[in-house]
């Protein structure tokens, strides 16, 4: 098979986007949350667990702990007594309480509002910042590539990235920054409904004329799991 070029990589990623936006037109965050800092911590929580597994814990913790100003204060062994349910909780749990004193000392009790801030939280890595920055300030600045982005985008061979900070670096390449903001959202939906981690539905894919692993088995994910990050 001839090699794709960057040309034609770039159309597909876009008719990829376009088909996407038809079929989860109105996709919204999974996570519950109130505002910037019940967002960040309900994505630092669900980091290796599931959204609902987190909104389940949640309630609690936030009726609790919902402001940096509370959870500063948190003993982490309380915090982690509520969300042990969630994998890795321990870490966790004293992630949630760092990251709340920093807000405090460092950024006056407010969520800060840029990359480079964001991602000098404790457990906040550039997965945590995109989507803080999208749905809480409404900034783009890349493409937060969780599990479900990382296989669709590798199983598309719009990457061959190790990792999905690497990946979301190719992502940003073929994808126009217009549509960067969409990506998780709709792309967290068809890996849990058509492009699951267990199967390929490809006979029901809507994408499978446009996908170079349509009709294969296997996952081309599972020989180089990548090193678990921040998120």
């Amino acid at each position: 098979m001839a090699r794709e070029s960057k040309k034609a990589k770039r159309e597909r990623a876009i008719e990829v986007c376009d088909r996407m936006g038809q079929h989860y037109a109105d996709a919204k965050p999974a996570l519950d949350f109130t505002d910037a800092f019940t967002l960040t911590i309900a994505v630092l929580l669900s980091a290796q667990t599931t959204d609902a597994a987190v909104n389940k814990a949640t309630p609690e913790l936030f009726a609790r702990w919902g402001t940096p100003e509370a959870m500063a204060q948190a003993d982490p062994d309380e915090v982690a007594e509520v969300i042990h349910s969630l994998g890795f909780y321990k870490t966790k749990s004293r992630h949630c309480v760092e990251c709340a004193r920093t807000i405090m000392s460092d950024f006056g009790g407010q969520v800060p509002s840029t990359m480079e801030e964001l991602t000098r939280l404790p457990g906040v890595g550039r997965k945590t910042a995109n989507i803080v920055l999208n749905h809480a300030f409404g900034q783009v600045e890349g493409i937060a590539v969780d599990t479900h982005v990382y296989r669709i985008a590798t199983r598309l061979k719009l990457t061959n990235a190790s990792t999905p900070a690497a990946a979301e670096a190719d992502l940003l390449s073929v994808i126009p920054s217009e549509l960067w903001g969409r990506v998780n959202q709709e792309w967290i939906l068809f890996g849990r409904q058509v492009c699951t981690a267990r199967s390929q539905s490809c006979g029901d894919c809507w994408l499978a004329d446009i996908c170079p692993s349509a009709g294969k088995t296997g996952n081309p994910t599972a020989k180089r799991r990548p090193r678990r990050t921040r998120g």
